[in-house]
């Protein structure tokens, strides 16, 4: 019998240490070949590590949230197998590892941190009405068998991830504890900000701490634009269903042909403001890891449909873990909507280094004046941030202003000039 270690392979170029953010096996558990041991997260991409070996646990190396080198030991294996430790041969053997590209610009408006905890508790409150629950296929059909609520089991998986396991210490606890709702509650839980959750914290502070941040907000009347999108849904035929974002999408390409200013990053290292031709929008999505945001490339290329379709396939693919580098990096400015769960009025952090964001807000029938009575029309709220140190708030109301003329008289994003 052996006792080999299995290493944190060169999990890219350039690539001198992980964070590591899963583990997928406890010292003493039985593992064969190929099977995943952990995951874990670089700059660029969220690794799984496979066993090189079958055999069992010996030791493992670190704690979620760690910064491990590479070449570490991740675990050592008791097995049968005979190996060298060589860190040539390891590399080979996980050449195949499958990879993940996780945001490298996040933006938040309305983050929802997971828990991770190591003792299960009756007593923790359950999850709100809306927030994700991450747990494995296998787990969430055995909750439905059982009648379970996952949002009320707590996850003891890195991100607050329900293993199978926690839910075994769910049910033990018998229905009195699966159902009550009352009583005192008992205890603190600690934590941990690892992962995509780490990353967006330090985008989110880079942010805070270097752009000047100015917003204005507007409430702009969108009944006529609904009613131009409820009659392009009806003859929309084999072509996908029209969200606002695409009509909003139009609208900011053709409002940014007269205010190239802000399509634009800033390098405040360099003190140079580089103005894009091109409108690469970052569309702000929510996924169970945390909010990344695909991009939606030449968007002033892209028609109404086609702009629904790759927003589409962009937030399943973001949602779904397989959106590529080049889905995840290079916007110009970003869209930020948290859809019919929106508030009457956001203040959006700016997508470092890009110099404005516009956020979508909650829709609602609103009475409007027309001159003689009060009548019903659909509204919302758009609020815009900009970097003040390189845009004036005169030229930011004049956007905003040029944002509201096109969605309130929507015929005029289509007319050239």
């Amino acid at each position: 019998m052996n006792t080999l270690p299995v290493k944190l392979p060169d999990v890219g170029e350039g690539v001198t240490q992980a964070e590591l953010v899963e583990w997928h096996v406890d010292v003493g558990d039985l593992v064969r070949e190929d099977d995943v041991i952990a995951a874990v997260m670089t700059d660029k991409a969220t690794v799984e590590i496979p066993s090189l070996y079958d055999g069992r646990i010996a030791e493992r190396t670190g704690e979620i949230g760690d910064i491990l080198a590479i070449g570490t030991d991740l675990v050592r294996i008791e097995t049968d197998a005979v190996g060298a430790e060589d860190p040539a041969a390891q590399q080979a053997a996980t050449a195949s590892v499958e990879t993940s590209i996780t945001a490298e610009e996040p933006v938040v408006s309305e983050p929802a941190l997971a828990p991770t905890t190591t003792a299960h508790t009756a007593t923790r409150p359950p999850r709100a009405e809306n927030a994700p629950v991450l747990a494995a296929p296998f787990v969430r059909a055995r909750a439905r068998r059982a009648g379970v609520d996952l949002r009320r089991v707590p996850g003891s998986g890195p991100a607050g991830r329900i293993k199978d396991s926690d839910l075994d210490a769910f049910l033990a606890q018998g229905p009195a504890a699966q159902t009550s709702r009352r009583g005192k509650r008992q205890g603190t839980e600690d934590i941990k900000v690892v992962g995509l959750r780490r990353k967006i914290a330090e985008r989110m502070s880079l942010a805070n701490a270097r752009i000047a941040h100015i917003t204005v907000v507007e409430e702009i009347d969108v009944t006529a634009l609904e009613d131009l999108r409820g009659k392009l849904n009806e003859t929309r035929g084999e072509k996908p269903k029209l969200t606002v974002l695409p009509l909003v999408s139009a609208a900011l390409c053709r409002a940014l042909a007269d205010h190239p200013e802000m399509n634009a990053h800033y390098d405040d290292g360099a003190g140079i403001v580089h103005r894009h031709a091109p409108v690469h929008i970052g569309i702000a999505t929510m996924t169970e890891a945390g909010l990344t945001v695909p991009v939606l490339r030449h968007a002033e290329a892209l028609g109404l449909f086609d702009t629904a379709r790759e927003i589409a396939r962009l937030s399943d693919a973001a949602r779904n873990g397989t959106a590529g580098r080049e889905d995840l990096a290079g916007s110009t400015i970003t869209i930020t909507s948290l859809g019919p769960l929106g508030a009457i009025a956001t203040t959006p952090i700016i997508n470092h280094p890009e110099v404005a964001i516009l956020g979508v807000n909650k829709m609602e029938i609103r009475p409007h004046w027309d001159g003689t009575q009060f009548v019903p029309r659909k509204k919302m709220n758009l609020s815009a941030s900009f970097d003040h140190r390189v845009i004036d708030g005169w030229d930011a109301a004049v956007f905003v202003q040029k944002m509201k003329t096109l969605l309130e008289t929507p015929a005029l994003i289509f007319v050239e000039g």
